[in-house]
């Protein structure tokens, strides 16, 4: 009886603490991912990134009675990291232009061809850089960081 209780904690106990390390290792990396590696797949993946963000954008919707034409991206990327999760975000500054939609409201404002200054958003999850087309309008990413300080700092 006590070679057999013997034989299963001998083999238990390190696929327990295996177990947990793994487990450890993977929270630890969501709360704090390697910075240099999520710049250079960012950088990577970037052209991908704001194609999926300017498809997924103008499929939301917002604003409403307005169409995504044209949204250019500038250079430069600064990231943060949110400040409960840890999670990894890339902000990059972009240039939108709408039309109106035809037959609705904004059809005659001549406002609608003015350029719109944004923020698109970028999430790192599991390792791998996402969008959902988030667009914070009229802040660079400087100022969305400020702006939401609350919510993340700036990663440098």
């Amino acid at each position: 009886m006590w070679t057999q209780a013997l034989v299963v904690s001998a083999v238990l106990l390190p696929a327990l603490l295996a177990g947990g390390l793994w487990l450890w290792i993977r929270f630890y990396r969501k709360r704090h991912p390697n910075i240099e590696r999520a710049r250079k797949t960012f950088h990577l993946r970037r052209e991908w990134l704001e194609a999926r963000f300017f498809t997924l954008a103008a499929q939301s919707g917002r604003p409403r009675e307005l169409e995504w034409v044209d949204c250019e991206f500038e250079d430069e990327v600064s990231f943060a990291r949110d400040r409960q999760t840890g999670q990894l975000r890339a902000l990059v500054g972009v240039t939108i232009r709408f039309r109106a939609v035809a037959g609705g409201a904004l059809e005659h404002n001549p406002n609608v061809a003015n350029l719109r200054a944004a923020t698109a958003v970028f999430l790192l999850l599991d390792d791998e850089w996402r969008t959902d087309g988030r667009a914070l309008f009229n802040l660079n990413p400087v100022q969305a960081i400020q702006r939401y300080r609350e919510e993340m700092e700036r990663v440098e």
